[in-house]
């Protein structure tokens, strides 16, 4: 089994900060376990009740407090998936080496999840799938410490998806074991089928077909995407740049790769890279991970202050090409979809009393931007149509705002998210 860390106490940030991490939270909000319960189970875990989880083939476990001076056992068992269901799903992922590379940078591709539905292969919970137990007397299903253990597992899936694969009944190493057979069998095809020698070339959508992973960089926007390193394959460069020249050997692979899989995107329609400007360009290599060599070579080449070079690239990884828009200027929004937000955010029913999120929302409105002066936090409406959740950061008489959170569609989801980053740690 796999120990993992405490659940956040109150305030300290909600209970998921990845897309996958609160994919688990919409799949239990939308099962067939009761609400009332499920709302009290969040209330225990934002107290930070439950103890260190566990994960083992289809179970959870925690040792959750209560109202007596002994904790109670609880648990949330999973369907496993059939072997039939594991060679579909691992032929999906070896399918695509960008997959294989985003869970290997830690990162759960969405495509996948969608793909996997699609055949048949369920990874994030189906409604009637959770299975939860307690040593607890209460009969509710679940009772408030299962639903607590449930809540507490989206901050553990976002530090590592692999969670979701084990609880379908394989470990991390067994899923890349099962990659690496699967890896090594399409390049025996390949090489079966004959490679082209070099100089003799041939049409771009023919190779991008073929394409085997020689690069296989890490997931991302289609069309804009970011440098990585070989999963396998050895370095397609090997003779270092002159001396003296103004970048090594592990620039030009970085470039190289982020250039192959541009290319790859273009040559599949992914058009917005050429109409990129080069801030833009330099903002999305820095979101990329870049060392901090690069980051500060990126931000002297914009000519920006450092804190507004980093605060588009923050914008970046939370909310895209579109975060980015949304941080750079204030943006002219759709009067109905501002005046939506407004009547969402203020009706009660969208209160919840029980995890301390029913606060009145006083909302200064100015262009694409609700603010809530009194509690430093904001939400912007972006060209994407998600709400992108801000907090005031810094001291002074100027202080800043600063992208906190991912963006979402709910304008209620953005505004808890900007309040859950904005509570004191």
């Amino acid at each position: 089994m796999t120990p993992a860390r405490k659940a956040p106490r109150t305030g300290s940030r909600a209970f998921a900060a990845t897309w996958w991490g609160q994919a688990w939270v919409d799949a239990l909000e939308a099962s067939t376990l009761d609400a009332g319960r499920l709302s009290r189970g969040r209330t225990y875990a934002r107290k930070g009740m439950v103890g260190p989880v566990t994960t083992a083939p289809g179970v959870l476990r925690a040792e959750v407090e209560g109202s007596t001076p002994w904790p109670y056992d609880a648990a949330v068992r999973l369907r496993v998936l059939t072997d039939a269901q594991w060679d579909t799903l691992l032929d999906a992922i070896a399918a695509q080496a960008g997959r294989t590379a985003a869970l290997l940078d830690g990162e759960m591709p969405a495509d996948l999840v969608d793909d996997a539905r699609a055949a048949g292969v369920p990874m994030l919970p189906e409604p009637g799938e959770l299975d939860p137990e307690c040593s607890c007397p209460d009969w509710g299903y679940p009772c408030k410490h299962a639903a607590a253990l449930c809540y507490a597992t989206a901050a553990h899936l976002d530090d590592d998806p692999f969670w979701l694969f084990m609880l379908r009944g394989r470990t991390k190493d067994a899923v890349f074991t099962a990659l690496r057979t699967r890896r090594q069998a399409l390049s025996g095809t390949a090489a079966e089928r004959g490679a082209t020698p070099w100089g003799q070339g041939v049409p771009a959508r023919d190779a991008f077909a073929s394409w085997d992973g020689v690069f296989a960089p890490p997931a991302a926007e289609p069309g804009e995407n970011a440098p990585g390193e070989p999963e396998t394959a050895p370095s397609p460069l090997a003779t270092a740049p002159p001396p003296g020249a103004p970048f090594t050997l592990d620039d030009l692979e970085a470039l190289t790769c982020d250039t192959a899989q541009r290319a790859r995107g273009l040559a599949t329609g992914h058009t917005a890279p050429l109409t990129a400007a080069p801030l833009d360009d330099a903002v999305r290599l820095a979101a990329s991970g870049v060392g901090e060599d690069w980051f500060h070579r990126l931000v002297r080449a914009t000519g920006l202050p450092p804190l507004d070079f980093a605060r588009l690239v923050r914008a970046r990884r939370h909310g895209g090409p579109a975060g980015v828009a949304v941080a750079r200027a204030p943006l002219t929004p759709d009067p109905a979809a501002m005046a939506a937000a407004r009547t969402t955010l203020s009706d009660p029913d969208n209160a919840d009393g029980a995890d301390d999120t029913a606060r009145t929302v006083r909302l200064r409105a100015w262009r694409n931007r609700l603010t809530a002066d009194d509690e430093g936090v904001q939400i912007r409406l972006g060209p994407d149509n998600r709400w992108h959740p801000y907090t005031r950061e810094g001291s002074g008489t100027t202080p800043g705002w600063w992208p906190c959170a991912p963006a979402t569609d709910d304008p209620v989801a953005a505004l808890v998210a900007a309040r859950t980053s904005a509570a004191p740690r």
